[in-house]
C-alpha cells in the first residue's frame, strides 16, 4: 500500500484503526483509499445511473496525481467539491419549493407568491431529505431506483402530453421557425455566440456533473468496472431525453414573453406546461411528473454532500474532525456530517428569504466550484505525462488519453470565465454575477481551513489494486 506519512501521532493513530479495526462489514479489510470499509455496500448499478453517492473521489483523484503537492491540491479539490454540491442542494431544494407553490398557484389565479413560501417549502423539503438519508440508509437504493423510473417516465409521459395536447385544446403548436430557426437574444449582449456558450450551463444541470456517479466507490461492488458504465449510461440517457423533451415543450409554447415574465415569479416550467395543456390540471399533472424525481434527487444530493465532507473529516481535513468522521453504529451513516449538511442548508435558505440576490450568488457558484476541483484533479495529472497513476478498466492508451486531459482543461478554463460574466446587460447590484466573489471569498476560507488543520491532515492513502489480500469484498 501507497500513502503519505503520517504528520502527527493522532495521524498514525487514525490511520492504524483505518486498517485495523474488526468493527467493519468487512472486518477490518480496506477499499481502495486506504480505509476501513465502514459503509455497506447497498447501491446496484441500476440505482446509480440518474443518482449518486459520493465517497470524495475527486479528492482522491487530485491527491495522487499531485505528486509531491498531492496533499494541498487533493485538500482544496475536496473542498471544493463539498462546497459545490452544499449549495447545489440548496439550489435544487429551493427549486423544488418554488414548483410546489407553481402548483399551488396553478389553482388559485390571484394568488402572488412571496419568498418566505417557497422558504416554508424549502425548509419541509431539506429535512424530509436529511431525515431520509439519516434514519432509512437500507431504503435509499429502493428509493433511488424509484427516482430513476420516475426520471425516465416523467420524460416520456411530459413529451407525449407536451406533442399531443396543443392539437387536443385548439391552441396549436409552435411553428417550425419557432423551434429550429428564431433565435431571441434578451440578454444584452450583441454576440449571439457568446450567448449560446453563457446558456450552456442550462444543458449541464440536464446531464448532471460527471463526477457524480463515481463518488459511489465505497457503497457498490466493483466501482472500478461499473461505476464508469454508469457514467456512459448518465450521459446517453440525459442527452437522447433531454434533446426530446426540449424540443417538445418548445412546441407546446405559443407566448414567449409569457413564459419568460412568470418565469421570475414562479417554476419556470409551470407557464410552459399552462400553454401546452390548456388547463390547471394538466400542468399540475406535469409539475408532478419532475416533482417526484427532483425530490429525490435533494435526497441523493443529502448523501453526496454529506459523504464528501464525511471523507475529508475522515483524513482529518475538517475542523472537529473526531466528531463528523463518526459513523452511526445503528444506522451505518456519518449521522453527524449529514446533520451539518442540513444545518448549513437551513441556513442558505434564510439567506434567501432575506435577499433572492444573495442567495443565488452563492448557489450560482456550485458550477464554478464543483469544475475547480476538476481541473486540480486533471491538470496535474496532464502535466505529469499521465504518468503517476496506475491504469485501471478503462484506460485511454496513448495520443487519445493526452487529447481528451487537453481539451478538458482547455473546456474548464473557458468556462470558469464565461461563468462568471452577467446573465444580461447592462447589470446592477440585484442582477451582477457573483460566481467569482463567492468563488474566490470560499477559496479564502478553505485557504484558512488549511493553514489551520495541515498539520494534522493526512489524505487518502492509495491502495494498489494488486494488494487484493487488504482488500474488501468488492472493493475495487
Amino acid at each position: 500500500m501507497e500513502h503519505m506519512v503520517p504528520s502527527s501521532k493522532d495521524e498514525k493513530e487514525a490511520v492504524t484503526t483505518a486498517v485495523t479495526s474488526p468493527t467493519t462489514p468487512d472486518d477490518g479489510l480496506i477499499n481502495a483509499s486506504g480505509h476501513r470499509q465502514q459503509l455497506d455496500r447497498n447501491f446496484g448499478i441500476v440505482s446509480i445511473i440518474c443518482y449518486a453517492i459520493t465517497a470524495g473521489n475527486l479528492y482522491h483523484w487530485a491527491t495522487i496525481t499531485g505528486g509531491k503537492y498531492g496533499r494541498v491540491t487533493g485538500f482544496f479539490a475536496g473542498w471544493w467539491n463539498f462546497l459545490g454540491w452544499l449549495l447545489a442542494l440548496a439550489s435544487v431544494c429551493q427549486i423544488v419549493g418554488a414548483q410546489t407553490v407553481s402548483m399551488y398557484a396553478a389553482f388559485h389565479p390571484d394568488f402572488v407568491a412571496q419568498q418566505w413560501h417557497v422558504f416554508v417549502s424549502f425548509l419541509t423539503i431539506t429535512w424530509i431529505s436529511c431525515a431520509t438519508v439519516l434514519l432509512a440508509n437500507r431504503l435509499l437504493p429502493m428509493c433511488e431506483s424509484l427516482g430513476g423510473f420516475f426520471t425516465i417516465t416523467g420524460v416520456f409521459i411530459s413529451i407525449i402530453v407536451c406533442a399531443a395536447m396543443p392539437s387536443v385544446n385548439g391552441k396549436g403548436h409552435a411553428s417550425n421557425r419557432f423551434v429550429w430557426r428564431d433565435w431571441v437574444n434578451s440578454t444584452g449582449y450583441s454576440s449571439n455566440g457568446f450567448v449560446f456558450l453563457l446558456g450552456m450551463l442550462n444543458g449541464a444541470f440536464a446531464v448532471g456533473t460527471p463526477d457524480i456517479t463515481t463518488h459511489l466507490a465505497e457503497e457498490i461492488p466493483k466501482p472500478s468496472i461499473n461505476i464508469p458504465k454508469a457514467i456512459l449510461a448518465q450521459f446517453i440517457i440525459g442527452f437522447s431525453t433531454t434533446f426530446f423533451y426540449v424540443i417538445s415543450i418548445f412546441y407546446g409554447i405559443t407566448d414567449l414573453d409569457t413564459v419568460l415574465e412568470e418565469a421570475t415569479r414562479y417554476f419556470p416550467l409551470a407557464p410552459i406546461y399552462r400553454q401546452a395543456t390548456g388547463s390547471a390540471g394538466g400542468t399540475l399533472g406535469l409539475l408532478i411528473l419532475s416533482f417526484l424525481p427532483l425530490f429525490i434527487a435533494c435526497i441523493g444530493l443529502y448523501l453526496t454532500a454529506s459523504r464528501t465532507f464525511w471523507t475529508l473529516a475522515r483524513d482529518n481535513a475538517t475542523p472537529f474532525s473526531r466528531f463528523f468522521r463518526q459513523v452511526s453504529p445503528y444506522y451505518r451513516t456519518p449521522a453527524n456530517a449529514i446533520l451539518l449538511c442540513a444545518v448549513l442548508c437551513t441556513l442558505l435558505g434564510c439567506i434567501y428569504v432575506g435577499s433572492k440576490t444573495a442567495f443565488s450568488a452563492f448557489v450560482g457558484s456550485f458550477v464554478v466550484l464543483t469544475t475547480l476541483s476538476y481541473l486540480t484533479a486533471i491538470l496535474p495529472l496532464l502535466l505529469h505525462k499521465r504518468a503517476n497513476i496506475t491504469p485501471g478498466w478503462f484506460w485511454m492508451q496513448g495520443a487519445t488519453g493526452f487529447i481528451v486531459n487537453g481539451v478538458s482543461v482547455a473546456y474548464i478554463v473557458v468556462f470558469i470565465v464565461i461563468f462568471c460574466f452577467p446573465f444580461a446587460l447592462p447589470t446592477d447590484a440585484a442582477t451582477m454575477n457573483y460566481n467569482s466573489l463567492i468563488t474566490g471569498g470560499l477559496t479564502l476560507f478553505v485557504a484558512a481551513v488549511w493553514v489551520w488543520r495541515r498539520k494534522d491532515y493526512v489524505g487518502p492513502q492509495q491502495v494498489r489494486l494488486a494488494d487484493n489480500d487488504m482488500l474488501a469484498k468488492d472493493a475495487v
